[in-house]
């Protein structure tokens, strides 16, 4: 069976497996609980229900604040306190239907180079990478917040204005209202679980108490026309939620959250049995899987926030000068930059050693913490910096036209994408053991962004330039109407290149594996829609070889490749109908969007061990679209 000797030929083994084991489709096994499983095969378009549902989070919030002001010749003092207390009951633990991953490339023979088209083979074969199951638990998250602050606006003199302050700001860890949460604790590597007592004993992590936010801003007239103001000022980011992946809440015994990874080295399972064998597809999953008297951290994702974690925040600063160039001509130039430190990020602690050459040990056996699985740690070793260029022109005309263009020229680093705003192969997820390669441009970095916006009141009709004495049907049909228009013209955004690692080439699930760069340019020279990334400049890694200083990580920097420029115009056209009835009017919209249906090509495909690697086939904005809108007010 081929199983046993890793792969070999496709052609030979499909007809014995298929009739062996009836494999024809999706199984019968897989419909659970009314709900059917999600079956995810790499490169394809996913099958079944979206693995993130059902799932609700309900929050309760209460939100007094207290403010107080006293003028005191030439300073205007501020003092306040604010009080939040958020209640969210969450429902987000999944999937709870279950999920089916094939990705492990089983069916590929030895030698032949790789395809999602053998991923597809194994989901024919039942041959999951792996699969995983959730319990169902409702959790009664809690926290509050306390906020003090004290400002002074101290007008200098006629010129000159300065606004100094500073801010305490206290907030707890989440907790859990029946202690439902657990944390690993790398001393004594083992979960502990929280209890009753103080906010470390519920929340298993220490409350940060040193939170003050200094804050400084300045407005300079230097000239009856010119103003220059600058300001500096700190932030903290108290509420973090990526989704579940920071939920202590998300842990066993009250959790289950399982994932079985699977090798093809491994021997069939037999009835209930899933550990350190191969589950078939049609196998479906065993009884008492997710069950807490059966959890095992062996088996099962931990989540883990250090307990020393620290609040993050963000440093930001701007210097401006705004210049009246003439009458009615605004020119506003501005260099504006922030730092976020101890930002919130995603990877594994248990990350695992590499396979030695020939070996094809799972990731579980290579794990430096024994008795473990994926310890997925949600730590402050995230940051970002952002340095920007922000100029503004504005100019109104006395016959009703009105223009704006605001222009960006920037650059963000940072070494993670958000959780939930990874884009174009990115990832919230790091390489744990090397977080300096991950260092680079971030998703959001797009260098140059204009915006050019124009407004015009048509001037014809009731009470505008030519509108005196028009009957009151031609009124209100051609009078009274405003024109507007907004035109975008932005860098592409960054594309992250990867390669798909075979399981005993991986030493975790969490990274993205990027490949080896070669040299020359990483874009074809055609760079067409077919083949925009030059295939020759990179190449995966050499499983092999592990002197490779790569292995298993590429040398290819993270967000390495960047889409096409975007263009797109926007149109509109407004009116308002007035009715007999006192302030009742109609209004009416007309929407033009991509109003001259420009091409914005999307990302290329970014996985070099792809056959589709370098084709488009999306795009980055929709085709034109045009809505009406007719709305009554009275």
């Amino acid at each position: 069976m081929w199983f046993e000797g890793g792969k070999s030929a496709l052609n030979s083994e499909l007809p014995n497996m298929l009739e062996e084991y009836g494999i024809t489709g999706l199984p019968a096994s897989d419909v659970i609980g009314g709900g059917l499983t999600t079956q995810s095969i790499s490169g394809f378009t996913g099958l079944g229900r979206q693995p993130s549902n059902p799932q609700f989070q309900n929050p309760f919030s209460i939100n007094p604040k207290a403010n107080y002001s006293k003028i005191a010749g030439r300073h205007v003092w501020k003092a306040g306190y604010e009080y939040q207390s958020i209640n969210t009951d969450i429902f987000d633990f999944n999937p709870q239907y279950g999920q089916d991953n094939y990705s492990g490339q089983f069916s590929r023979p030895t030698g032949s180079s790789s395809s999602n088209l053998y991923n597809l083979a194994d989901f024919l074969f039942g041959a999951r990478s792996s699969y995983s199951l959730n319990n169902e638990i409702v959790l009664n998250y809690r926290q509050r917040m306390h906020f003090l602050y004290f400002q002074d606006d101290w007008k200098v003199n006629s010129k000159f204005t300065l606004n100094l302050g500073v801010r305490y700001e206290f907030a707890t860890p989440q907790w859990e209202d029946q202690n439902r949460l657990s944390n690993f604790d790398p001393a004594g590597v083992k979960l502990i679980q929280a209890s009753d007592g103080g906010i470390y004993e519920r929340s298993l992590v220490k409350p940060d108490r040193n939170n003050w936010a200094p804050r400084i801003g300045i407005a300079y007239t230097l000239t009856p026309r010119t103003v220059i103001r600058s300001g500096y000022g700190i932030s903290f980011i108290h509420f973090n939620r990526l989704g579940g992946e920071n939920l202590l809440g998300y842990n066993g015994p009250q959790i289950v959250n399982l994932t079985m990874n699977q090798v093809a080295s491994s021997p069939l399972c037999t009835g209930d049995n899933y550990k350190g064998c191969f589950r078939l597809t049609e196998m479906g999953y065993p009884k008492g899987l997710v069950d807490p008297a059966n959890f095992s951290t062996a088996t099962t994702r931990t989540n883990y926030t250090p307990a020393d974690y620290r609040t993050s925040y963000v440093q930001s600063w701007h210097m401006t000068i705004q210049r009246e160039l003439a009458q009615g001509l605004l020119f506003d130039v501005a260099y504006v930059g922030n730092r976020s430190v101890g930002l919130m990020i995603l990877g594994d602690y248990n990350q695992a050693v590499p396979n030695e050459p020939g070996k094809t040990l799972s990731i579980a056996a290579r794990r430096p913490i024994q008795g473990f699985d994926y310890i997925q740690a949600s730590w402050g070793g995230g940051f970002s910096i952002y340095h920007a260029m922000q100029m503004k022109l504005e100019k109104r005309y006395s016959n009703g036209i009105y223009l704006l263009n605001s222009f960006t020229w920037s650059k963000v680093i940072d070494n993670a994408a958000g959780h939930l705003e990874a884009y174009n192969g990115d990832n919230s997820r790091v390489n744990f053991r090397d977080l300096a390669s991950e260092k680079a441009i971030g998703s959001y970095n797009q260098p140059v962004n204009n915006t050019s916006t124009a407004v015009w009141e048509i001037p014809y009709g009731k009470g505008r330039k030519w509108g005196s004495g028009v009957n009151p049907v031609v009124n209100a049909l051609l009078g009274g109407w405003r024109v507007t228009g907004i035109n975008t013209m932005a860098s592409g955004q960054p594309i992250n290149l990867s390669y798909t690692t075979p399981s005993a080439f991986q030493v975790s699930t969490a990274p993205t594996y990027r490949p080896n760069y070669l040299g020359g340019s990483i874009y074809s020279s055609e760079k067409s829609v077919q083949n925009y990334f030059n295939k020759a400049a990179v190449v995966a890694p050499n499983a092999q070889n592990a002197n490779d200083p790569s292995h298993p990580f590429g040398n290819l920097g993270r967000n390495a490749g960047r889409t096409e420029a975007l263009f797109n115009f926007d149109g509109g056209a407004h009116k308002d109908f007035p009715l007999p009835w006192e302030n009742t009017r109609f209004e009416f919209r007309a929407e033009f969007f991509n109003l001259f249906n420009t091409t914005n090509l999307g990302a290329a495909s970014s996985n070099v061990s792809s056959n589709n690697f370098g084709t488009i086939t999306s795009l980055a904005s929709p085709a034109r679209q045009i809505q009406f809108a007719l709305k009554l007010v009275f």
